[in-house]
């Protein structure tokens, strides 16, 4: 009974950060969107974006921070969610989760930034003369490349995405949650992948660009999120036991099946 309630509780854990993160996320990101212009302004050169940075202060900072830290929370259920689906010893679900963690870890450092480094360069800018704001503008434009186009978004994204896609596939191969959700998973996966023209197009020019990538792709990922998270919540209460028996079926297939008459001459062999 107790190995019953500690994977309930493990589930309803794991299904409330799901749907926790995304949803509080949103409300970070949103708040961002209306008082700083992102994700538009990310693509504004230093002249424009380190100015608006320091209009915004201290309160434009501390929501980055909360962008960052609501975004950080998808990690533990990432984590999580193989014990809850009872398909610990898959190899495939287990290479997709660290995965995911990994890409959680990168947007984490991408959302960092300006809550650590940005605000430094922005005073300097625009307390700066002219010698000091070209430093600083070479400053802002590597870190940004670096830590924002590179790790955060195009290797975040791109891991988030290869979690995403995989986990949809294993949904519906085995059924383990709503087959609808692993084909929607699929789709959205695939409209955030769009986004990368955007992205490449920093240091491809002339690179092919959908404008609506990033926003339609984003937002339907994040829903997707917290969809998940809902049918986590709402998947049937397991016995004690069952995660064992699924760990062992998952992984049946590879194992021969015994010849017929072979347990008669096993029994003939000393």
């Amino acid at each position: 009974m107790t190995a019953v309630h500690e994977s309930n509780g493990l589930r309803r854990t794991t299904g409330a950060l799901f749907l926790g993160g995304a949803l509080t996320f949103g409300a970070a990101a949103t708040a961002l969107s209306s008082t700083f212009e992102w994700p538009d302004i990310l693509r504004q050169p230093a002249d424009v974006v380190l100015p608006a940075f320091v209009a915004g202060g201290t309160s434009l900072v501390w929501t980055w921070f909360a962008t960052a830290w609501t975004y950080a929370l998808l990690l533990v259920p990432i984590l999580l969610l193989p014990a809850v689906l009872g398909r610990r010893s898959d190899p495939v679900l287990r290479a997709a989760t660290h995965v995911g963690a990994t890409s959680v870890v990168l947007a984490l450092i991408g959302f960092l930034r300006w809550v650590f480094v940005v605000p430094a360069l922005a005073d300097s800018y625009v307390t700066g003369d002219a010698t000091t704001r070209a430093a600083v503008d070479a400053a802002w434009t590597a870190q940004h490349q670096f830590g924002g186009a590179l790790l955060g978004e195009h290797l975040g994204q791109l891991l988030a995405l290869g979690w995403s896609v995989t986990l949809s596939v294993i949904i519906l191969r085995t059924r383990v949650l709503p087959r609808w959700l692993g084909a929607t998973g699929l789709v959205v996966s695939a409209l955030y992948l769009t986004n990368q023209g955007d992205i490449l197009a920093t240091a491809v020019p002339g690179f092919p660009v959908w404008d609506l990538g990033g926003l339609i792709g984003s937002t339907t990922w994040g829903l997707w999120v917290a969809a998940l998270g809902v049918m986590v919540l709402l998947r049937a209460p397991r016995s004690a036991g069952a995660a064992s028996h699924e760990d062992e079926s998952s992984n049946s297939a590879s194992l021969p099946s015994p010849r017929a008459g072979s347990g008669r001459r096993q029994e003939l062999i000393p």
